[in-house]
């Protein structure tokens, strides 16, 4: 049987992580966790979190998504690339 994803959202994205809580996932948020008294004010601290607590880093910081490549690490990135690719796949279903 398969634990849970917890998911980390980095802090550009704040707010997703209620969204995704109110789907049934178990998700954080950077900037909460902050909050909260969590030391995580650099992009090493962040990843070093996410891995520490077996969490999936969403993130559109391409700096993170390369360290966690790097490492092994389970990560969503959102960059250009990413966001480029949705529009193409909405123009398909337009045309």
């Amino acid at each position: 049987m398969s634990k849970p994803i917890k998911i980390l959202i980095d802090e550009m994205d704040d707010g997703w992580d209620d969204k995704l809580r109110k789907m049934g996932y178990d998700a954080y948020s950077v900037k909460k966790l902050r909050t909260d008294g969590y030391k995580l004010r650099t992009d090493y601290s962040v990843i070093n979190f996410a891995k520490e607590n077996d969490m999936v880093l969403v993130t559109r910081d391409t700096e993170s998504g390369q360290a966690c490549e790097e490492n092994n690490l389970p990560f969503i990135l959102l960059d250009n690339d990413e966001i480029f690719k949705i529009v193409l796949e909405k123009l398909k279903q337009i045309i």
